[in-house]
């Protein structure tokens, strides 16, 4: 073989692997997409059954699904516009935009479980009977959503790290969904109403405590704050150790 046709069979080999590629990532888009919409469409519906079942928890794991809803259209919307060219207008770029949608997703998330705190503190003082059945049904409605989502996003969660985030938030709410179907098991049967706002606080705990992170960390990139685990003291003290340092203003690390 010649060279010239070597050289043809490699290219040709390069731009199969190219489209390969190219395809997959848009197989995985696709999946994140149907995901999203698939989730959001419950996560409506759940809102609907938790207001007319009369139930705080139902919300709340809407909520929560929401949320991470949310959290799966940024990571998508990431994989779109991530390799968006710098303009006049923005000459950094527009990566910093999945931040600040992280940023307000996660503050309107954390305001959302305040209030449904102050009204799961109102159930407590003053029980009001719960449609079980229609509770139950919804929940089971939404723990079948997050399992096919999934199973949706089993076999690339290990390829790409969107998707791998993805796949663990849906693994969160599929364990609020199991705790709502219990609470809605024991409020059908044995009219337990007070396990409904019990689940309510259990669920926006949850939420909060992995938001905060998220929020935290948004707010520390926009401030360009010295990341957590370097010690910037011992930073300046090692610099200043070459001998081609003689010393060292204003050291900013971010």
């Amino acid at each position: 073989m010649s060279k010239k046709e070597k050289d043809k069979a490699v290219s040709g080999c390069q731009t199969h692997h190219h489209h390969h590629h190219t395809h997959t990532e848009n197989l995985r888009g696709k999946k994140l997409l149907w995901v999203t919409l698939l989730n959001f469409s419950i996560s409506l519906v759940q809102v609907a059954g938790g207001i007319i079942s009369n139930s705080l928890s139902l919300i709340s794991d809407a909520i929560h699904n929401l949320g991470d809803t949310s959290a799966i259209f940024i990571a998508f919307l990431a994989g779109k516009h991530a390799a968006k060219k710098p303009d006049a207008q923005k000459t950094f770029g527009y990566k910093r935009a999945e931040i600040l949608a992280a940023l307000f997703n996660g503050v309107v998330l954390i305001a959302i479980c305040i209030f449904l705190f102050m009204e799961a503190y109102k159930r407590f003082m003053d029980s009001q009977p719960i449609k079980g059945g229609i509770m139950l049904t919804v929940a089971v409605f939404g723990l079948l959503a997050n399992l096919i989502s999934v199973l949706v996003l089993q076999k690339d969660k290990s390829h790409n790290l969107n998707v791998r985030a993805a796949y663990l938030h849906l693994l969160g709410d599929t364990l609020s969904s199991v705790a709502v179907i219990a609470g809605g098991i024991a409020i059908l049967f044995w009219q337990v109403y007070w396990l409904d706002p019990l689940i309510t606080v259990a669920v926006g705990v949850y939420i909060i405590y992995h938001t905060w992170g998220v929020v935290r960390q948004t707010v520390d990139i926009l401030m360009q704050a010295t990341p957590r685990h370097i010690d910037l003291q011992k930073t300046q003290q090692s610099v200043e150790t070459l001998p081609q340092v003689e010393n060292i203003h204003h050291l900013h690390v971010w």
